[in-house]
């Protein structure tokens, strides 16, 4: 199926990109979420129409990002969690987990936006975890897990 991409996705192409993809992949995903429009004449003449003011929000989306990703610099987040004496959490740390930890200390960040390429941490100290701000920005962003005290 032809489409003509409405904005940059990864691993397919950039804004104005025409390309040929699965029909499953161009309705379930593309089309549903406006990233790419079906690539008939009358969609080109009004893509064309319409290229400056896409590519003007692209540019801001990808400024804003840039501008989150500049309030990440030097920011280090801590988590306290239930843990035993082997420093093995009971329990885990997702998405979530760090989502939630990262706007309560006043930096929002979506659940989505956090990758965790070995899955939940399970244990106490330093991990670094990915986070996906935009189509081209990634951050790794040090993430502290603290054991909570046992009273």
């Amino acid at each position: 199926m032809d489409v003509i991409l409405l904005e940059k996705v990864a691993n397919l192409g950039n804004l104005g990109d025409r390309v040929d993809v699965r029909s499953g992949y161009a309705r379930n995903f593309l089309l549903p979420k406006g990233k790419a429009t079906l690539a008939t004449a009358a969609n080109v003449a009004r893509f064309e129409a319409r290229r400056a003011e896409l590519e003007k929000a692209a540019n801001d989306q990808l400024s804003a990002a840039q501008a989150r990703a500049a309030k990440f610099e030097g920011f280090k987040l801590s988590i306290t969690a239930k843990a035993g004496t082997e420093g093995k959490l009971f329990g885990s740390i997702g998405t979530t987990d760090i989502a939630e930890a990262a706007s309560k200390a006043g930096q929002p960040l979506e659940r989505a936006e956090v990758r965790l390429p070995n899955g939940p941490l399970r244990s106490v100290g330093e991990h670094t975890v990915s986070v996906h701000l935009h189509t081209d920005i990634d951050i790794e962003l040090p993430v502290v897990i603290v054991a909570e005290e046992q009273g």
